[in-house]
């Protein structure tokens, strides 16, 4: 099957979309408003697309067509947030933090979370996550009226102590992270535990025992 995204529907695409590009990482992300008051929701349009600088991108879209959520209102005016990475152990109070409440509800509270202040900037961390991402804005992308892309550095990382091999040399124990993400439709996710090794094929060992590659064309 072919589709043409001008020929369906912005919600069919979006469904096609979700489906394909899987499974998604989530950015659990807490702002801070001018009040001082913390905001927090998930995002599964979330990747890191540079490693040095370290960079991260989350889309963020609208309650309706006519209101920015929390987060897209917090980043515009202060430029920081935390991104808090959800293990499987959290997910369920992650998923109650995505309701749509009204600006000031304190959506941890409600979920039984608690903060801790970050290292380098303003919007904390939530305490009971075993990894997140301090950002500082970059850019933001006004994609169309009610949706936006947020490009952040990462200023500072946080990772629970027991879930680090050697702090040293900076390896983390990823599987004691635990961590979920969204596949397809509506209210489904993915555990990050069904794994598989495959190292990546170096050039000169290839050509070694295959000859130099054709050409192009």
């Amino acid at each position: 099957m072919i589709y043409k995204t001008a020929d369906i529907r912005d919600q069919d695409g979006y469904k096609l979309l979700v489906s394909l590009v899987v499974p998604r990482p989530i950015a659990w992300v807490t702002t801070v408003d001018d009040e001082g008051i913390v905001n927090c929701g998930p995002y599964s349009f979330f990747n890191a697309v540079s490693g040095d600088p370290p960079v991260v991108v989350i889309g963020i879209g609208a309650k309706t067509k006519s209101t920015i959520k929390d987060t897209g209102i917090n980043i515009r005016a202060n430029g920081q947030f935390v991104v808090n990475l959800v293990s499987e152990d959290l997910a369920e109070q992650m998923n109650l933090t995505a309701i749509d409440f009204e600006h000031g509800v304190d959506e941890l509270k409600l979920a039984g979370l608690s903060t801790a202040p970050s290292a380098v900037v303003k919007p904390p961390r939530i305490k009971e996550a075993r990894a997140a991402l301090e950002c500082e804005r970059i850019a933001i992308l006004e994609i169309s009226a009610d949706r936006a892309i947020a490009v952040g550095k990462v200023v500072a990382f946080y990772i629970q102590d027991d879930c680090m091999q050697d702090p040293a040399k900076m390896y983390i124990d990823t599987p004691k992270l635990n961590l979920v993400g969204r596949m397809h439709g509506r209210g489904w996710y993915t555990r990050t535990n069904d794994r598989f090794l495959m190292e990546r094929i170096d050039l000169g060992e290839w050509t070694k025992k295959h000859g130099n590659p054709p050409a192009p064309g």
